[in-house]
């Protein structure tokens, strides 16, 4: 089964229809897709800030074949791990937990951040803009 965890930034992508948008569609459409409920709070704190309506926000945020998922203790332990990688790239907490997301479903990550690639431990990264994936 394929698989993805999608971070803030990639979901505000596709909302947003930036650069990237494509490859977030593609993997709603042929892969089982999560998001954290640490990334969804950071998604819908930036939505939130441009639009002022919770309501509009949630039903944006209501993407048809994303699923919601909680942070367990797994994950923040996972997460307390990837600190000593994550950190010195500027990966915030949110961006742990997502890693430790896709860490726990065996799943690839969609991100619009290309310091992700610089990670030398955790799940498979895709970054969403630039070059295609698997490409150098």
């Amino acid at each position: 089964m394929n698989k993805a965890v999608l971070d803030a930034s990639a979901v505000l992508a596709f909302l947003q229809g930036e650069p990237g948008t494509d490859r977030v569609r593609t993997a709603l459409g042929q892969s089982v897709c999560f998001i954290s409920a640490a990334n969804l709070a950071e998604a819908a704190g930036k939505l939130f800030e441009r639009l002022g309506d919770m309501t509009q926000v949630m039903e944006l945020l209501a993407i048809p074949g994303l699923e919601r998922l909680p942070v367990t203790d797994e994950d923040a332990f996972l997460a307390g791990e990837l600190v000593v990688h994550a950190k010195p790239l500027g990966l915030s907490l949110g961006d742990r937990l997502c890693l430790a997301l896709g860490l726990r479903e065996k799943a690839r990550v969609l991100t619009a951040d290309q310091a992700w690639l610089r990670l030398k431990v955790g799940p498979a990264v895709e970054v969403i803009r630039g070059a295609a994936p698997g490409a150098p």
